[in-house]
């Protein structure tokens, strides 16, 4: 099959297009560096042309409210390219609990995405992710300073971004969901455990402090962010640190 990827030079799509080529299909990436603009809708035309199946990884610049009218225009412009295009099937990747969080803007941009993908004219498959290992970093950086890192103890289920990329790979290949599959990490723990576990694997002398009003996933209530009963991926965290 021809899959135009789009966000497909980033850190899910370049994996996603280098698993599905893989598997013998044309995967063609695309993004603002391949001349393709989601928002103004530059190449959005032909890069959606002949493709039996567009995969959407793009991502909003930012988590605040913005991001609403990020993924509004966003899915407006590719869905009516993709219906122009004949295209049969539109995957998007999405996060596990997304419709759970409306505290957060980010997510409620995401629930919002999916809401337009279901109500659109392309039979769809949308994959939801709980949180990815990669961004770890990232999360221990929010609420950090010389000493401490200050984090909840939100129960966090992390995925390897290689394994989000072979899920996203495999229903892409196949057919329409019409639905969402859920992919999670192997292992549940809080999340300022997992800060513990990530900076003593570093050599990294901070201490984590336990604080529930500490950063974005304060906002979290209860396990939402988790699903035991999703797909597994198999990469253990402590296996992907090392």
């Amino acid at each position: 099959m021809k899959i135009a990827v789009m966000g497909g030079t980033g850190l899910i799509g370049s994996q996603v297009v280098k698993d599905l080529n893989a598997a013998g299909h044309e995967a063609v990436p695309h993004s603002k560096s391949t001349g393709v603009d989601i928002i103004s809708g530059q190449g959005l035309d032909e890069a959606v042309a002949g493709a039996d199946v567009v995969v959407n990884l793009t991502n909003s610049p930012t988590f605040d409210e913005a991001s609403l009218a990020f993924f509004q225009t966003s899915m407006d412009n590719l869905l009516a390219a993709a219906q122009k295009g004949g295209v049969g099937h539109f995957v998007v990747l999405s996060i596990v609990g997304t419709d759970q969080v409306p505290e957060l803007d980010y997510y409620r941009a995401k629930a919002l995405q999916e809401k337009i993908l279901a109500a659109g004219p392309v039979p769809y498959s949308i994959v939801r992710a709980t949180q990815f290992m990669d961004f770890m970093d990232a999360v221990l950086s929010w609420t950090a300073d010389a000493d401490t890192v200050r984090l909840p103890a939100t129960p966090i289920q992390p995925i390897a971004s290689k394994d989000v990329a072979a899920a996203v790979a495999e229903v892409a290949a196949g057919a329409p969901l019409n639905g969402i599959r859920n992919i999670a990490g192997p292992e549940i723990y809080p999340l300022d455990e997992l800060g513990r576990i990530t900076l003593s694997r570093k050599g990294d002398k901070r201490t984590v402090v336990t604080d529930p009003t500490a950063g974005m996933f304060a906002a979290v209530k209860g396990d939402v962010l988790t699903d035991k009963n999703a797909h597994l991926a198999p990469t253990r965290y402590t296996d992907w640190l090392s």
